[in-house]
C-alpha cells in the first residue's frame, strides 16, 4: 500500500489550520447480497413493504389490514412509517396494489434498493478549493457548527480516524439492527469528513462544519457482485426517524437518487416537524430526471472550481441547491485522506452549511433554515431556481450573515382549516377517512381531530388526513372539528362538520349482575426509547360495553394533558418544554361502572 503526504497551510483572520493530505486503497468488507427482484428498471427488497397508516389509525387496525397478506410490521421510531415483513412466496407487487386501494393507509410501496452516489476516487488532489468558494473560512470567524449534530446515513463511518474521533456520538446499524457503525466501503467516511471532520486540530482536513457532532447511521451492506455498498428505502427510512429520535437536526443522505420516494420524503417530513432537515444527493448519471419536486428533502446537484454543474451531476426541477462536489479533499478510511468526487459529497458540504447556521442561531428552526440557505445561495445559471443548481450553490459567509441578522417578526395570524371529507351529515362506519385543508401565512406545524371534543388524532404532515374508527364513538351525531396549528402556536378551529355514526346495532348479551371487567387500553405512540422535538401521542381503550361510557384520561409525569368521553385520546406533546430525562406517560380509560386499569410507557427526552 503506497501513500502519499502534503502539507498545505492557510490562514483565516482568526483560524490556521494545518492539513495533511494524503490517499490510500480503500479495502471493502461486506454481507452477501439479498436475493432482491428488479421490475426493468429499479431493484427491490424481496419479502418486505413499507406502508404508513393515515393518522389515526389504532395499531391492531393496521394488523387486521394487514393480516389477510400475512403481513407483520416493525415501527420505525415514533414515527408512523412501518417496515412489513411478509409470508415466504409472497407476490410483494401484488399486496402493494391491493394495499395501495385501501383508503386507510396513506402510503404502500415496494422496499427500492438504493447505491451510493459516489463517481470516481482522485488521490492526486491537493487543496480544498470547495472551503474557499462558499465561503466557509469566513463563515468560521462567527460559528463552527458547535451543538449541533450531522446524522451520517451511509456504509458507516470510521471511529477510529484521527479526524473523527473527537466529533463522533453514538450511532445505530440499520442494516444489520445492532451497534457496529463501522464502515464497511470507506464511501461513510469520506462523506462525514466533508461535513464535519474536526478543524482546527492541526491534523488533516479542514471540514465545513468542524465542531459539529458526527452520528454514524449504517444503512448499507457491502455488495459484492457490484463492488460498492447498497441501501434500502426501509433502512434509510428508519436512518432518519431513528436520529429524529435522538435529537439530530441535520440528517444528510448520499444515496439515490431519493427524491422521488414516498418513504423517505414521510421520513424527512418527520425530521422536519421536529425542526430538522434531511439534505441528499441529486444523483451522478449527468442526465436530467423528471421526478416531482418535494419540499421535504434538500436535493443538492455538485458543481466544480468553476461553478460550472459537473458533467455527471445529475439535474432536474427536484434539484434545491447546489455545492461543490468535484475534488473534494477528505478523511478516508483508515485514518488516510485523499479526493473524492461526485454529488455524494456536495450533499454533505450543504449539509454542513446548514450545521453552521443552525449554530449560529440556535432559535431558528428548520424552515427558516432551510429559507435562508436557498435566499442566500449564489445565483447561478438560469435566473431564480433552475434545474441545474436549484435555488443556487451555497454561501456559507453570505448564510450565517442572515440567519445571524434574523430578527423574528411576532406572528400573530391563525391558521385556517376545513373538513373536505366526508360530507355533513353522512354517514359512517369503521374506518373513516377524514381529509382536511390547512393554510397559513407561514406554515401549518400540525393539524388535530376532535369527535364531540375529544382529539382522537395528529397529523404533522401535509397533505392533511386521518383514519378515524367510528367504532370508538357512540352511534348517532358526531361533530368533527379540525385546529390547526403554526409555528408561533396560533391556532383555530374549522367549522365543525356533523357525521352519523352507524356502526349497526350489537344485540346485548345478558350483563351479570355487576359489571366487573376493566377496559382495555393501549399507547400507540411513543414506544418505549427516546423521543425529541414534538411527539404525537395517541391512546384508546375497548370495553366489553362500548365506547358510550367510556372516560379517558392522559398523563405525563402525573400531570393530566388531556380528558374526554370515548375510546381515543391524543395529544401533541413539545418535549422542549420539559426536562431532558426519563418520563412517564400514562393512559386511563375507567367505564361506566368504574373499573379501569392503567397503561404506560417510559421515554427518555433528549435535546
Amino acid at each position: 500500500m503506497s501513500k502519499i503526504a502534503l502539507t498545505n497551510g492557510f490562514t483565516t483572520s482568526r483560524t490556521r489550520i494545518a492539513m495533511a493530505l494524503g490517499a490510500t486503497l480503500l479495502s471493502m468488507t461486506g454481507v452477501a447480497r439479498a436475493a432482491d427482484f428488479s421490475d426493468g428498471v429499479h431493484e427491490y427488497a424481496r419479502g418486505r413493504i413499507l406502508v404508513e397508516g393515515r393518522a389515526g389509525l389504532a395499531g391492531d387496525d393496521l394488523d387486521k389490514i394487514l393480516k389477510a397478506h400475512g403481513g407483520k410490521r416493525r415501527k420505525m421510531g415514533q414515527s408512523n412509517l412501518q417496515i412489513v415483513d411478509l409470508p415466504a412466496g409472497a407476490n410483494e407487487t401484488a399486496i402493494v396494489e391491493k394495499l395501495r386501494r385501501n383508503p386507510a393507509l396513506r402510503l404502500v410501496e415496494l422496499d427500492r434498493k438504493y447505491k451510493s452516489t459516489l463517481a470516481v476516487n482522485d488521490p492526486y488532489i491537493g487543496s480544498e478549493w470547495h472551503i474557499a468558494k462558499i465561503g466557509a473560512d469566513i463563515a468560521w470567524d462567527t460559528t463552527q457548527g458547535a451543538g449541533v449534530t450531522i446524522a451520517i446515513l451511509d456504509s458507516g463511518v470510521d471511529g477510529t480516524h484521527p479526524d473523527l474521533a473527537p466529533n463522533m456520538v453514538a450511532g445505530y446499524n440499520m442494516a444489520s439492527n445492532n451497534t457496529d457503525t463501522s464502515d464497511v466501503c470507506g464511501h461513510g467516511t469520506a462523506v462525514a469528513g466533508a461535513a464535519a471532520a474536526r478543524s482546527n486540530n492541526g491534523t488533516g482536513v479542514a471540514s465545513v462544519a468542524g465542531q459539529a457532532k458526527i452520528m454514524p447511521i449504517r444503512i448499507a451492506s457491502y455488495d459484492s457482485a457490484t463492488g460498492s455498498c447498497q441501501a434500502y428505502s426501509s433502512t434509510i427510512a428508519n436512518g432518519i426517524t431513528w436520529a429524529a429520535d435522538r435529537g439530530a437536526r441535520i440528517a444528510n443522505v448520499s444515496y439515490g437518487p431519493l427524491a422521488g420516494n414516498a418513504t423517505i420524503q414521510s421520513a424527512a417530513n418527520y425530521m422536519k416537524s421536529k425542526g430538522g432537515l434531511v439534505f441528499v444527493s441529486a444523483g451522478n448519471n449527468g442526465l436530467n430526471e423528471s421526478t416531482t419536486p418535494t419540499t421535504s428533502l434538500i436535493a443538492v446537484s455538485a458543481t466544480d472550481q468553476y461553478d460550472k454543474k459537473t458533467s455527471w451531476s445529475t439535474h432536474g426541477a427536484f434539484v434545491s441547491l447546489a455545492a461543490p462536489g468535484a475534488s473534494i479533499w477528505t478523511t478516508s478510511k483508515g485514518g488516510s485522506y485523499g479526493g473524492w468526487n461526485g454529488t455524494s459529497f456536495a450533499s454533505p458540504v450543504a449539509a454542513g452549511v446548514a450545521a453552521l447556521m443552525m449554530a449560529a442561531n440556535p432559535s431558528l428552526d428548520g424552515a427558516k433554515i432551510e429559507q435562508a440557505l436557498f435566499s442566500s445561495a449564489v445565483d447561478l445559471g438560469a435566473a431564480g431556481r433552475d434545474s441545474s443548481f436549484g435555488y443556487g450553490r451555497v454561501n456559507a459567509a453570505a448564510a450565517v450573515r442572515a440567519v445571524r441578522a434574523s430578527v423574528p417578526v411576532a406572528d400573530t395570524q391563525k391558521p385556517a382549516s376545513t373538513i373536505t371529507s366526508p360530507a355533513a351529515s353522512s354517514s359512517v362506519s369503521g374506518l373513516a377517512t377524514v381529509n382536511v385543508t390547512a393554510t397559513d401565512n407561514v406554515g401549518v406545524t400540525r393539524v388535530d381531530l376532535s369527535a364531540n371534543g375529544t382529539i382522537v388524532a395528529t397529523d404533522a404532515a401535509s397533505p392533511f388526513s386521518f383514519s378515524w374508527n367510528s367504532a370508538n364513538s357512540a352511534n348517532g351525531m358526531v361533530a368533527l372539528v379540525a385546529t390547526a396549528y403554526d409555528a408561533a402556536g396560533n391556532f383555530m378551529a374549522s367549522a365543525p362538520v356533523s357525521v352519523n355514526v352507524a356502526n349497526g346495532s350489537v344485540t346485548p348479551t345478558p350483563a351479570p349482575a355487576k359489571d366487573i371487567t376493566a377496559p382495555v387500553s393501549s399507547i400507540d405512540n411513543p414506544v418505549a426509547g427516546t423521543v425529541s422535538g414534538i411527539v404525537a401521542i395517541s391512546a384508546r381503550a375497548t370495553d366489553d360495553s362500548g365506547p358510550a361510557g367510556l372516560f379517558t384520561r392522559l398523563y405525563i409525569d402525573n400531570t393530566m394533558v388531556g380528558q374526554g368521553y370515548g375510546g381515543v385520546q391524543s395529544y401533541s406533546w413539545n418535549t422542549a418544554l420539559w426536562s431532558t430525562g426519563t418520563h412517564t406517560i400514562q393512559f386511563n380509560a375507567a367505564d361506566a361502572a368504574g373499573n379501569w386499569v392503567p397503561k404506560q410507557v417510559t421515554v427518555t427526552v433528549v435535546r
